[in-house]
């Protein structure tokens, strides 16, 4: 009984451990994402892939040795006709016989080298290229999960901060409707003015299970960007008011440079992928020219006796090349050569705008930012304000001198100020992670 009593507390707290909540700063969360978010995994190996593509492409080019060995056993051989006369026989008959002998063993190696293939050029020419898609790729991948995580950081922020200011507000506003409860009780309050309160309880409790309900979901989000399993708990070390000040204090980023843009980057490899795309159907005018040497060995017999030391083999070897010239091809070439060509200009053309547009996208992004900051300074006076003359019709009702309906007037504008000044953080920090992913 003992031990079964000492085994089940070691499984219960195995259990606490590995439930216990694992905290992030919102660095930590992205330094944990970059490193376990599924999506980048997944492009880290598509960069791996790109350079083990890179040997395979320059390998093609390089000597290839086959070998290959065959064994054959005729267990009927076949019958050939010659004319009788060859044997002394009368004319216009046939003796039949069977050539070679039974059994037969063959082995051979082959050595096979390109001398020139303009497609093989172009090939190793477009490794660098190929691996610059998948390292931009990879590097898009990366500022994609950061603006995720920022806001997926940021809104379990908002939110756990939005559950304690509105259990904060229940606890006043249940302190207010007991009160009036016990002044309607003693005849100097009006029962109107006990409805007025319970009616913004009700929007408070049913605000409550909403908020509640978006955190479950908020948590999980969090965990999916950060490559964990979705119950798993986690302990939040940053706050909202503590990213928006690193925000604000941060140096202003550098000046925007175009080519620094990895959406640019990108749309500079689509260009480039193209031209070498045409240059590879260009290439397949030209000629085709391989080297190969080949050894070969055989050996006869009516038994299978080959591995005997008196069993004789017949070598054989040659050495030659192979020249391919395309002559004609219905004007197949050609009119690929066209298409690839049309291709190469649109992803010009592509390129020309995308420059354009990256340019527009940084400069709203900044505007938004100059904005959002100016809206988060707004919201900060506004919820001051509202706080005060909250406080204000609170201590107005007590005495009697403002009404039921101007302290729950009062209540929802310091609800609305509450929110739109978490939100109003969430928004700055947002568009400053934009802003620093653009350029």
């Amino acid at each position: 009984m003992k031990n079964v009593l000492t085994f089940c507390l070691s499984l219960l707290s195995m259990s606490v451990i590995a439930q216990e909540a694992k905290d992030f700063s919102l660095t930590e969360a992205l330094n944990f994402a970059l490193e376990h978010n599924a999506q980048m995994i997944n492009a880290d190996r598509d960069v791996q892939a790109a350079y083990a593509q890179k040997w395979s492409t320059i390998a093609i080019g390089l000597p290839q040795i086959s070998a290959s060995g065959s064994y054959q056993n005729q267990l009927k051989r076949p019958v050939s006709l010659l004319p009788g006369e060859f044997f002394g026989g009368e004319p216009g008959t046939y003796v039949p016989i069977t050539f070679g002998q039974k059994q037969q063993m063959s082995a051979s190696a082959t050595l096979n080298q390109k001398l020139f293939d303009g497609s093989y050029i172009v090939g190793v020419q477009a490794i660098k290229t190929f691996i610059d898609i998948s390292a931009n790729a990879k590097e898009k991948t990366q500022k994609e999960i950061k603006k995720a995580v920022v806001n997926a950081y940021g809104s379990v922020l908002l939110i756990d901060e939005s559950v304690s200011i509105v259990n904060d507000n229940l606890k006043v506003l249940k302190e207010n409707i007991n009160e009036t409860q016990a002044l309607l009780n003693q005849g100097f309050a009006e029962e109107e003015q006990l409805e007025q309160l319970e009616i913004t309880l009700l929007q408070l409790e049913s605000q409550k299970r909403n908020i509640l309900q978006l955190q479950s979901i908020a948590k999980q989000s969090f965990n999916l960007l950060l490559g964990r399993s979705l119950t798993e708990p986690f302990v939040l070390t940053d706050n909202l008011e503590t990213l928006v000040a690193q925000h604000l204090l941060e140096e202003p980023l550098e000046e925007f440079r175009l080519e620094n843009s990895i959406d640019y980057q990108i749309a500079l490899n689509q260009k480039e992928q193209k031209r070498l795309e045409l240059k590879l159907e260009k290439s397949k005018y030209l000629p085709t020219l391989n080297a190969f040497v080949n050894y070969s060995t055989n050996a006869f017999g009516n038994d299978f006796e080959f591995f005997s030391t008196t069993q004789e083999w017949f070598d054989a070897s040659i050495l030659g090349v192979n020249l391919n010239v395309p002559i004609f091809s219905s004007f197949m070439k050609k009119a690929n050569t066209k298409m690839k060509k049309i291709q190469f200009e649109q992803s010009k053309t592509l390129l020309n705008q995308k420059a354009k547009q990256v340019s527009l996208e940084y400069q709203q992004a900044k505007s938004q930012f100059e904005l959002d900051v100016a809206n988060y300074d707004s919201s900060k006076l506004n919820l001051d304000l509202s706080e005060r003359i909250a406080t204000k019709n609170t201590i107005k009702y007590k005495e009697g001198v403002a009404s039921s309906f101007e302290l729950r007037q009062a209540q929802l504008q310091l609800y609305q100020a509450q929110r739109e000044y978490l939100e109003s953080m969430l928004a700055l920090i947002n568009s400053k992670t934009l802003l620093e992913t653009l350029n």
